[in-house]
């Protein structure tokens, strides 16, 4: 069963059984994540095997932007890519905390900042063939400096940069961080369309 609406042209579409699982094995387990292998029955009838990754918790995100349109980036080495990646404040929240909390922790622990205003900017499932991870983020606003708590696994460099400079970089492929990237481009949808502050948005996209 889904929660949430469907698109307005899947109304009224077909749409094949769903999978289902006859047998489930937890392979391994740790304090982050959870690795099951199921043996599937597939929308076609086929039975087949299928692995998923369940988080033990929820991605979070968010793009601080500053009055002057700058927009607030953190760097830092990634180990699953071996790669420095530039990327907005993110990280996770328990399943049983509210994610908002998390994000705004986050703030605080990567870039020193708190924000006196937010909006919700993205729900996506982050590779959905596979896992069942899930990432909201936000867009925040009305900044100010608050002490840094850093994780004591984290070397973090803080950076602002002009927002139109990060489309910029996503637009090369410099920036690669999916919350980072599908949030920029949902920041710039929304200012474009009144959904940001006027004098926010005017300052954000001023050579647009």
């Amino acid at each position: 069963m889904s929660d949430f609406d469907e698109p307005k042209w899947a109304a009224g579409l077909a749409k094949p059984p769903a999978w289902r699982s006859k047998t489930e094995e937890t392979v391994f387990e740790n304090p982050w994540m959870r690795l099951t292998r199921h043996r599937v029955i597939a929308p076609t009838g086929q039975l087949a095997d299928y692995a998923v990754m369940r988080p033990k918790n929820v991605a979070t995100g968010v793009l601080p932007v500053h009055d002057d349109g700058t927009v607030v980036l953190v760097g830092q080495q990634r180990f699953a890519f071996a790669n420095y990646s530039w990327e907005m404040p993110e990280g996770g929240a328990s399943l049983d905390e509210d994610p908002f909390d998390g994000v705004r922790r986050e703030l605080a622990e990567e870039a020193g900042l708190e924000a006196a205003h937010w909006t919700p900017a993205l729900t996506m499932e982050l590779s959905n063939s596979v896992t069942t991870e899930m990432a909201h983020t936000w867009i925040a606003w009305g900044l100010r400096p608050v002490p840094v708590a850093p994780d004591p696994t984290e070397v973090i460099a803080v950076v602002r940069v002009p927002f139109l400079d990060l489309l910029d970089e996503v637009g090369r492929g410099t920036v690669r961080d999916s919350l980072t990237v599908a949030t920029a481009y949902k920041a710039y949808h929304m200012g474009l369309n009144g959904a940001l502050p006027p004098a926010l948005a005017k300052a954000m996209l001023g050579r647009v």
